[in-house]
């Protein structure tokens, strides 16, 4: 295979930081290349460097493209040579069609004049070849993230794209979705599209991917060859610096006295009235348990977490909670706080966090009564506050006077478990703790999810990946179709057993 790119001791600075130190990379025309690395490594930086994000004259370096020297002054400038790339947050307008999506800036028109007729025939024949068939006039905003992501390479497909660049695409999927996307990048590198995959999901990148460079702390450390063969370890191994046969720290594991007991826990749907999402569900945690919670995507295992923390999901919700042999009013989320429950949402981004504040704000949301007096927030308690949880958790950042919204998604999740340990929660809800953060920052949340368990909190812990319930749960509760259709602990669990109880109930 000839060579497409060529990428020659890139060096990207910015004030203060070395993000790129002389990164080569290469790719064959006609392959899937993974770039793999934790976050902060470098991979983005680097896309943006080849896809004109960051123009020529901004970094240090050369890009040789289809065998000639590429200066690439902004986004145009690459896409009309063929490179096309995906961000993680999709770049669709949701309130335009499909069709209007997918021609936005490379619209199909004679003398200014749009040609609907050809703009709609166009569409179905590249919604076809990512196997969609919805209609070109739908509105985005009415199909799923799933084929939203699929929409996003259909339009890379009317821009005659040649090297496809995927940033985290199957992040927000489910699993099915998942695959699906997968299996379209092997298609259109049977049909000679050159694909780029930036990618934490290690099992996908094995699935699809012909070659995978290593990039830490801003170097290329490894290059790896599928043909070669190579494991998910040696590549963690590359990303971290350690050796991380043991992914899931030691931990101590005891049960103390029960925690929180939830007995008949009934829930219906807060716009579908007439249908009920959780049904008779009782559970209960001790002290210092890890509870799992599996499940596929649409079980319930969310709208459960949140009917619980404070009725803030549901209508119609019955049943009895317990903390520590008492009954406790879960009615609102101020009431849920003060009974001793938090929950950390799996949407940290929309849900758990303010992104344009600081980690001193943000830190401190839940419990302002902590920092404040006589109704006056107190700032230097504030920051003392957010200071002391940034050690504690081991959040990387120059101060707690940085955006949340800078800060890479490991430690954004630190800033929103250090803003419900400030209210001094007896039970943790983790819903997805680790998801769209790499190995080496999930390897942190784990550690400080054992800390807390020493503690002796509680912590219930939702998780879609099996392995990760496995590793760090004491019990796991299995649920399909808003039920619990199962109970085992850890030592007997696997993920065959697991699936099995959700394919049979």
């Amino acid at each position: 295979m000839s060579i497409l790119l060529e990428m020659k001791d890139i060096t990207k600075e910015f004030p203060g930081v070395k993000a790129l130190d002389q990164v080569n990379l290469k790719v064959r025309e006609g392959e899937i290349h993974a770039i793999c690395g934790e976050n902060g490594a470098g991979k983005s930086t680097l896309m943006k460097v080849l896809s004109g994000v960051y123009p020529v004259g901004t970094y240090d370096g050369e890009i040789h493209y289809g065998g000639a020297l590429a200066q690439f002054r902004n986004l145009r400038d690459s896409e009309d040579q063929g490179i096309v790339i995906i961000h993680q947050e999709l770049a669709l307008i949701p309130e335009l069609s499909i069709a209007e999506n997918l021609f936005i800036g490379n619209e199909r028109q004679s003398g200014g004049v749009m040609n609907w007729h050809e703009t709609f025939r166009r569409t179905e024949e590249l919604l076809r070849k990512v196997g969609l068939t919805e209609a070109p006039g739908t509105i985005v905003d009415r199909i799923g993230v799933g084929k939203q992501q699929l929409v996003e390479i259909a339009k890379a497909l009317a821009k005659d794209v040649r090297l496809l660049i995927l940033d985290e695409p199957t992040a927000a999927l489910q699993e099915n979705d998942s695959r699906k996307l997968l299996d379209l990048m092997l298609e259109l590198k049977a049909q000679g599209v050159t694909c780029i995959i930036i990618s934490h999901k290690l099992n996908e990148v094995r699935y699809v991917a012909d070659t995978v460079t290593v990039i830490r702390d801003g170097m290329a450390v490894s290059t790896l060859d599928a043909k070669a063969g190579f494991e998910e370890d040696d590549i963690v191994r590359d990303m971290v610096g350690r050796d991380m046969s043991h992914r899931y720290p030691e931990r101590t594991r005891f049960a103390g006295d029960l925690l929180l007991e939830v007995e008949d826990w009934n829930v219906w749907h807060p716009e579908h009235t007439e249908r009920q999402v959780i049904r008779d569900i009782s559970f209960n945690v001790r002290a210092g348990e890890v509870v799992g919670i599996a499940g596929l995507m649409g079980s319930g295992r969310t709208e459960l977490a949140m009917s619980i923390f404070g009725r803030s999901w549901g209508r119609n919700i019955s049943g009895k909670a317990r903390l520590k042999g008492s009954a406790v009013d879960l009615g609102s989320v101020d009431r849920a706080i003060k009974a001793g429950l938090a929950y950390v949402t799996e949407d940290r981004k929309s849900l758990g966090l303010v992104l344009d504040e600081s980690i001193k704000f943000n830190t401190t949301l839940a419990k302002l009564e902590g920092v404040s007096t006589r109704g006056v927030l107190d700032e230097n308690a504030e920051t003392e506050v957010a200071e002391r949880y940034r050690k504690a958790l081991g959040t990387r950042t120059p101060s707690v006077f940085q955006k949340v919204g800078n800060l890479s998604g490991g430690n954004q999740q630190k800033v929103v478990l250090g803003k419900w340990l400030f209210t001094g929660p007896e039970v943790l809800i983790l819903d997805e703790p680790t998801r769209g953060i790499d190995v080496g920052a999930k390897y942190e949340i784990y550690s400080i999810i054992n800390d807390l368990s020493a503690q002796g909190k509680g912590v219930v812990m939702i998780s879609s990946e099996m392995p990760e319930l496995l590793g760090m749960c004491d019990r796991i509760y299995v649920m399909n179709e808003g039920a619990f259709v199962g109970e085992m602990p850890a030592s007997e669990a696997s993920q065959e057993r697991i699936m099995s109880l959700i394919v049979t109930e």
